[in-house]
C-alpha cells in the first residue's frame, strides 16, 4: 500500500514488479503541498471514506510511507504489516512518539537520498557567507553599490559532526572547493584520514573540532546522545566567527545558547535548515537576525526525489520477495 502522494507513473513502475499487488488510492490521501510533499495538507476524511482507508491498511503486508493522517494510533491499524518504507532518514523520533519502536515491523529509511541534495545546500550556505551574500541582498534592495572584500573558502577548515551518507558527501563538496576536513565518526579510526576527510575524530572529543573549523556541519541523528549536542559550552568553544550550518534535527542544538551566542558575536552567523519548534514561533529571535540564514526544513527536497525513493523501493521490494537483506533498514539500537 502506498501511503503518501507519489506520481502515477512511478506508481506504475512498483506495479510492473512481478507479484505484487499495490494498493494506491490518490482521492484518500492529503494533497501535495509542493512537489514531493509526503505529508500533505491537512485532510478530514469522510466516515465512509476514512473506513475505506483503514480497510486498506489493515489488509496491507508492506508500507510504502507512513500513514500521517493517522500517526496516534498507526500501530494499531496495521495488524499484518512486516515492512514499511520511509519516505526520510532521520525517523527515530517518530518511531518513539507514535510506540511502533516497540513493534516488529521492519523499517527501512531514505539513507543516501537527501545526501547531495544537504550536500548543495552546506555548499550554497558556505559561499553564502564566505561573499557576503546578506551585504549583497541588502545594498541590492537599497540600489547601493560599494565595493568589498570577500573571504576564501579554498584553505578554510569544514568541520563535520556526523560522517554518514550526508556528512561524507558534504566533505567531497568541500574538498574540492580546497577546504580542509575535519569529522567526527561512530565507525572510522580515530586519527585516521581517509578520502574524503583529512582528519577523524570520535565525537568524545567534538571539542577539538570546533576549536579549528571555520564551518561547523551537523549531519548527525536525532538521538539521547545528540540531544542538544551543542550547547553553551559546545558554542563557546567553536572558533571565534565560525559559521554554524544545521541540517540534521533542531534538538541537537541548545536554541536558546545558539541565540546568545550570535547576539555576543562570537559566531560569523548560522545557515538553519532545521529547530527545535517547526515552524519557529513568530517571535523567535532567529527570524530577524542579519546574520542568519533561515530554510524552512526544505533543503534536502528536490524535483528527483520521489525518482530515487522509487529506484529504492523496487529495489527492496524485489530484495524481500526474495527473502533477501532489505537496503537501509533501521538500526533501533542506535536510539539507546
Amino acid at each position: 500500500m502506498i501511503a503518501s502522494s507519489l506520481e502515477p507513473g512511478l506508481v506504475d513502475r512498483i506495479r510492473r514488479i512481478d507479484g505484487v499487488r499495490v494498493t494506491y488510492d490518490p482521492a484518500l490521501l492529503p494533497q501535495p503541498r509542493y512537489r514531493c510533499d509526503h505529508v500533505g495538507h491537512p485532510l478530514q476524511r469522510s466516515p465512509e471514506d476514512e473506513r475505506r482507508w483503514r480497510g486498506y491498511l489493515a489488509g496491507a503486508e508492506v508500507l510504502f510511507d507512513f500513514d500521517y493522517t493517522n500517526l496516534p494510533t498507526l500501530k494499531t491499524l496495521i495488524p499484518n504489516v512486516r515492512w514499511i518504507q520511509a519516505t526520510s532518514t532521520g525517523i527515530g523520533q517518530l518511531l518513539i512518539r507514535t510506540g511502533l519502536i516497540d513493534n516488529s515491523i521492519t523499517f527501512t529509511t531514505a539513507k543516501g537520498i537527501h545526501a547531495k541534495p544537504l550536500a548543495d545546500f552546506v555548499t550554497m550556505a558556505i559561499l553564502w557567507f564566505a561573499k557576503d551574500g546578506f551585504r549583497m541582498t541588502r545594498e541590492q534592495a537599497a540600489r547601493q553599490w560599494t565595493r568589498y572584500c570577500g573571504s576564501d573558502v579554498q584553505g578554510a577548515t569544514v568541520g563535520i559532526v556526523g560522517f554518514g551518507s550526508i556528512g561524507r558527501e558534504v566533505a567531497k563538496v568541500c574538498r574540492a572547493m580546497g577546504m580542509r576536513i575535519v569529522a567526527t565518526s561512530r565507525t572510522l579510526q580515530t586519527g585516521a584520514g581517509d578520502s574524503v576527510a583529512d582528519q577523524v575524530i570520535p565525537l568524545s572529543n567534538l571539542a577539538a573540532l570546533l576549536g579549528v573549523a571555520d564551518y561547523v556541519v551537523l549531519a548527525v541523528p536525532h538521538t539521547p546522545q545528540t540531544e542538544r549536542l551543542l550547547g553553551q559550552n559546545e558554542l563557546a568553544a567553536m572558533k571565534p566567527q565560525a559559521v554554524l550550518i544545521n541540517v540534521a534535527r533542531g534538538a541537537v542544538v541548545d536554541e536558546t545558547a545558539l541565540i546568545a551566542a550570535l547576539r555576543e558575536g562570537h559566531l560569523g552567523g548560522a545557515a538553519l535548515d532545521v529547530f527545535s519548534t517547526e515552524p519557529p514561533a513568530a517571535d523567535n529571535p532567529l527570524w530577524s537576525m542579519p546574520n542568519v540564514l533561515i530554510s524552512p526544513h526544505s533543503a534536502s527536497t528536490v524535483e528527483s526525489e520521489n525518482n530515487r525513493l522509487t529506484d529504492l523501493f523496487c529495489e527492496n521490494l524485489v530484495r524481500y520477495m526474495r527473502g533477501e537483506e532489505l537496503l537501509n533498514v533501521f538500526d533501533r539500537e542506535r536510539l539507546y
